[in-house]
């Protein structure tokens, strides 16, 4: 809540967090693995924060990878960012950053069911499962009430799915880079030699964002740090 006070968010949802991380400064980009046991991870390199989310989780479960990792740059920027109890704290952060304890509580229905978590969620913009574990820590729920919810998620395949799912987010500043780069004529082979990146990991580090197919326009240097179509945009690829 202090954060939120800070950054004047008041206790509203969140509407596009890759977004508000980005405006804040910490660049973002999608993690060049397959792997869905990897969610996201988060590093300070000097005094620039950088967070990598994995885009083949749900959207919501993206959103809330990204609530843990600004908990991490945030809480554990001099310390162990590390173990349970880092963990314990990165999710806590995340649960009250995303979903306010005043407006949770004003809007949290009388009777709690999968069809009013359904349609709460929206409001926040975060899964079905972590709504019911919001409401519970509030002591908005029972232990009955909770426990019988995750089972019923579970058997509706909610644990991996969801359901009225929301779209992903993408980030703001590197399709603005990109588009910049393509009114200056460069393609994916050029960005990727300039960056010592093979051209795939391009893809898969910027949400799938990419430029035209194929070779090059032309092979003309560009700088790592800018580009300019009258505005300067970075694009700093940490391998």
């Amino acid at each position: 809540m202090a954060l939120r006070r800070e950054w004047g968010l008041g206790a509203r949802g969140i509407r596009n967090m890759v977004h508000l991380l980005e405006s804040k400064g910490i660049k973002v980009f999608s993690l060049d693995i397959a792997a869905v046991e990897v969610d996201a991870f988060s590093m300070w390199y000097g005094e620039q924060p950088y967070v990598f989310l994995n885009t083949q989780k749900t959207a919501e479960h993206s959103r809330f990878d990204a609530a843990h990792e600004l908990g991490h740059l945030v809480l554990h920027r001099h310390g162990q960012n590390q173990g349970a109890d880092a963990e314990k704290e990165a999710n806590e952060f995340a649960a009250a950053f995303l979903m306010p304890r005043d407006s949770v509580q004003a809007k949290a229905p009388r009777f709690v069911t999968i069809s009013s978590l359904i349609a709460m969620k929206k409001e926040w913009g975060v899964s079905v499962a972590a709504l019911n574990y919001r409401l519970h820590s509030l002591g908005l729920t029972s232990e009955w009430v909770n426990r019988s919810i995750c089972i019923e998620l579970s058997k509706m395949g909610y644990r991996t799915s969801e359901p009225e799912p929301i779209p992903h987010e993408n980030s703001q500043v590197l399709q603005k880079v990109l588009s910049a780069m393509r009114a200056e004529g460069m393609g994916r082979v050029d960005i990727a030699r300039s960056l010592n990146l093979q051209v795939s990991e391009i893809d898969k580090l910027t949400f799938g964002l990419s430029l035209t197919d194929g070779a090059s326009v032309n092979s003309k240097a560009i700088s790592q740090d800018q580009l300019s179509t009258g505005k300067k945009f970075e694009l700093r690829l940490i391998k």
